[in-house]
């Protein structure tokens, strides 16, 4: 996503001979020259740079300034880079091998016409104050741009929620037995008891109260002082701290009711072990977005999918906005819509026979379009049972998308999968991952994808509480909180072939459900769908004209 940007920006430098510096921002821990900071949440990695710093010990700093000035090595460094932008992070880090490549970007900065940077730099509002900080702008200053913004409503949302589980309590305890005190000790464990006792009756996860957790603990306030003390003293030795983490979620319970739910919940983590966790979930995306709407000098927000605009200048907030849509500018008969019928990912529908009888419908289509396909599932779990299935019979090479794979992990196998456009291969992956949005196939790298299932949220207690808390607000709990959502997933996985005039591609969504009204109504209504249960001969024919 920030290659493609700047990717643009060169561009329009080149062709309007415009003299202008842009720089790419990622998380200031995914930009760090130090080692073994790879496992660290980000308000960790935070903890543990200002401890560097306080204490003199970052040798990339200490090489880049002297006395808070950069040094005649910096600013030399530093011109070339401006000579350069725009630049892609990795290359801009991989030129700063001997200073802070962040600190080195924030410098740059604040001569910046363009900063390229994740959310998170928007919507946190502590990471927001620091940026601009850095750069000395106010939000007047500043004109917001958010591409995908069809992922702001979500995005917006979890900035303000937070977790606490009783794994994170046992780490916390051991923790604090070696740097701290045996109060605080007993204190955690009175919390992770406490939750284990609320939990016993609960079948799941049940909404929970902000009072019932409150008064588990005696002196509130004093624990989430006390554990920030001991958090110093841990990242005096180590790069993380569990008592830190609690001590933010402690934090964040006892904020506001309206626009948020608490849940108990209880699980089973991927090691077997069991349980308890408490989540604090925002319902309402605009308590994170009202100071960059309402305070900044312009707000943009576009996608390739933002039907129904109604619906966006509900969630974020919007008031006195312009609401534009452009036609595609694709031709129509470069695109094959289809939606293939009688399966579906239903919870009640599932079974062995059923995941057989997807896996020979995308065997179908996948051996029957030239070259190379995605298919995208709503989930892993549903990928793989239909992947043991599907595998006896693709014609193809099978890739599988790694629900762990960093961005090294994800370069090596689109690399992979491009050595594959001629004789085509079939990439298996999850709607909203990593390969069905954001992403370009260019040209023929992708000719064909296949969406199976409708993405919906898990029909969980956030998800009903979601529903229900639109209900009150716009009336349309429903549409907004569950249809809505699941198409535009769908919608953004199925734009992964057609990336340009020039392409070519089949589309194929395989649930009934497609066929409903209530689901059908939400496609783009210029892409003329066709329902045909058994596809084949039309992707043929298509390839034929």
């Amino acid at each position: 996503q920030h290659f493609i940007v700047i990717e643009t920006l060169k561009e329009i430098k080149k062709k309007f001979g415009l003299d202008f510096v842009a720089v790419d921002l990622l998380g200031k821990r995914h930009m760090c020259n130090q080692s073994g900071i790879e496992m660290l949440t980000s308000g960790e990695f935070a903890e543990y740079c200002k401890s560097l710093k306080e204490k003199d010990g970052c040798e990339y700093l200490n090489y880049m300034k002297q006395k808070g000035k950069l040094t005649p090595e910096a600013k030399i460094l530093l011109d070339d880079l401006k000579a350069e932008s725009p630049q892609f992070v990795e290359e801009f880090c991989g030129v700063c091998d001997k200073v802070c490549p962040y600190d080195m970007a924030l410098t740059m900065a604040k001569k910046a016409n363009v900063i390229i940077a994740d959310y998170n730099y928007a919507l946190n509002g502590w990471i927001r104050k620091n940026l601009l900080t850095r750069l000395d702008k106010g939000l007047d200053d500043c004109i917001f741009i958010f591409d995908e913004a069809h992922n702001l409503p979500k995005r917006a949302r979890d900035e303000l929620s937070a977790s606490l589980s009783t794994i994170t309590l046992s780490f916390a305890m051991n923790e604090v037995r070696e740097f701290g005190d045996k109060d605080t000790v007993d204190a955690l464990d009175n919390i992770k008891k406490g939750l284990e006792m609320f939990a016993k009756n609960v079948k799941g996860e049940k909404v929970f109260s902000m009072k019932e957790f409150y008064n588990l603990i005696d002196g509130y306030e004093e624990l989430i002082g006390s554990l920030n003390y001991i958090s110093d003293a841990v990242l005096e030795k180590k790069k993380r701290s569990y008592a830190l983490a609690i001590a933010g979620f402690l934090e964040h319970w006892i904020g506001p009711d309206d626009g948020f739910v608490r849940i108990l919940k209880k699980g089973v983590s991927k090691t077997g072990r069991s349980f308890v966790k408490l989540d604090y979930r925002c319902l309402a995306p605009e308590l994170a977005l009202g100071e960059v709407v309402n305070e900044s000098f312009a707000f943009v927000g576009m996608s390739g999918t933002l039907n129904p605009l109604g619906m966006y200048v509900d969630l974020l907030g919007l008031k006195d906005c312009r609401l534009l849509e452009f036609p595609c500018p694709f031709p129509k008969e470069n695109r094959l819509n289809i939606v293939l019928p009688r399966t579906t990912t239903k919870y009640n529908s599932r079974s062995p026979m059923m995941y057989k009888q997807i896996a020979e419908r995308c065997a179908d289509v996948c051996n029957s379009v030239k070259g190379n396909v995605a298919v995208f599932f709503p989930s892993y779990y549903l990928r793989d049972e239909v992947y043991s299935f599907f595998m006896d019979k693709s014609d193809k090479t099978i890739l599988l998308e790694d629900s762990y794979g960093g961005n090294e992990a994800r370069k090596a196998l689109l690399k992979k999968f491009e050595g594959y456009k001629k004789m085509g291969a079939v990439l298996f992956g999850v709607v909203g991952g990593s390969f069905a949005e954001g992403i370009d196939f260019p040209g023929d790298l992708l000719n064909g994808v296949v969406v199976v299932g409708l993405p919906l949220a898990p029909p969980d207690l956030e998800t009903k509480e979601l529903i229900n808390y639109y209900d009150r607000r716009y009336a349309k709990g429903w549409d907004y909180g569950y249809v809505i959502p699941a198409i535009i997933k769908a919608v953004q996985s199925s734009g992964r072939c057609i990336r340009s005039e020039t392409d070519r591609g089949v589309v194929v969504f395989i649930d009934e459900r497609y066929m409903w009204k209530n689901y059908h109504g939400c496609f783009p209504k210029d892409w003329n769908i066709v329902v045909d249960a058994n596809p084949v001969d039309k992707i043929l024919e298509f390839y034929k004209k």
